[in-house]
């Protein structure tokens, strides 16, 4: 009866030092599973491979695999056979040159996680560069009817949680915009998008601004042009403004001198326009309120650095009068 219990007690010593030696070496641990980033996920989904190739053939596969966090608007697979449909020399992705194909997939990447429910309208800037220094192209974003971009492509599947941020799935490839995408996809410029289409003008205004630029617009909300029929009576509508009147105006927003963000602007500094012979004054003496000032009319700075391809825009409040 001793011996068998002493045989017991040896079997039960060596059973525990087995399993904690197994525990101390780390043998029993489960490994951790691989983090799914945002490129992995879009490797390993249904609807996302293309993007997932697409970054591979661009180089940025390391990039969107690394920390961010990012907020992605991914395309899904019929958005991009659409862009490869829309260009007769694209047959495949290999196609699309390496530098383009950069500048289209970092437009619709922003730093940042922002889930739909954090989401704004408004504009966010995303990494893709413009060669204007340091400046990347903005995103403009609308909720007024869902989640749309640029005025064109929509959110169809939002909030995809992944180990380095988030990613909505959107219908369309977003190109990254110029100015006049920025004019026409924003409500609140309506108005300035009217002024600039109206067809007795001598110029064209929107085949000018479609240029490489680069260059700087101080864009009138349509409250500025609410504003500036009001101070005429015999101007009810765009159409009674004479034609004349309306293109020195408009020519008077415009500055091709280059694409001059808010961190260029010089208190006193003169910014040459369109309109022949005519120039802008910044006026910095409030720092929390800058200022262009006209011949006949000032106005505040109410939104700054949308940036585009060909250039930039900054929202004022008021029509300028040369």
């Amino acid at each position: 009866m001793k011996k068998s219990l002493l045989w017991l007690l040896a079997l039960a010593l060596i059973s525990t030092t087995t399993f904690t030696s197994c525990d101390d070496d780390g043998d029993g641990d489960m490994p951790d599973p691989d983090p799914v980033t945002i490129v992995s996920f879009a490797a390993n989904s249904d609807n996302y491979t293309t993007l997932a190739a697409a970054v591979q053939a661009a180089g940025l596969e390391t990039a969107l695999s690394g920390t961010g966090p990012f907020t992605v608007f991914a395309p899904d697979n019929d958005a991009f056979q659409a862009l490869l449909d829309s260009n007769p020399d694209w047959n495949g992705l290999d196609d699309i040159p390496q530098e383009v194909l950069t500048a289209v997939l970092t437009n619709h990447v922003v730093s940042g996680e922002v889930t739909s429910a954090q989401l704004m309208s408004g504009y966010y800037t995303t990494l893709s560069a413009t060669g204007f220094g340091d400046a990347n192209v903005s995103l403009y974003v609308n909720l007024d009817n869902g989640v749309t971009l640029n005025g064109g492509p929509q959110v169809v599947a939002a909030d995809n949680e992944v180990s380095n941020g988030v990613i909505h799935g959107v219908d369309a490839v977003i190109m990254p915009a110029n100015i006049v995408t920025f004019a026409t996809s924003n409500p609140a410029l309506s108005t300035l998008v009217a002024a600039l289409t109206r067809a007795d003008l001598s110029t064209d205004f929107v085949a000018a601004l479609n240029g490489d630029g680069p260059f700087t617009v101080f864009a009138p909300s349509n409250d500025a042009f609410a504003a500036l029929l009001d101070s005429n009576p015999d101007w009810n509508s765009l159409d009674d403004i004479p034609a004349a009147t309306l293109e020195a105006v408009l020519s008077y927003h415009v500055s091709a001198a280059g694409n001059v963000r808010s961190g260029d602007l010089m208190d006193q500094m003169e910014v040459p326009t369109l309109a022949e012979n005519q120039s802008l004054q910044i006026d910095l003496s409030n720092p929390d309120q800058p200022q262009v000032v006209a011949a006949n009319s000032t106005a505040n700075i109410v939104a700054v650095d949308i940036q585009g391809t060909n250039g930039v825009v900054h929202v004022i409040d008021t029509v300028l009068l040369p």
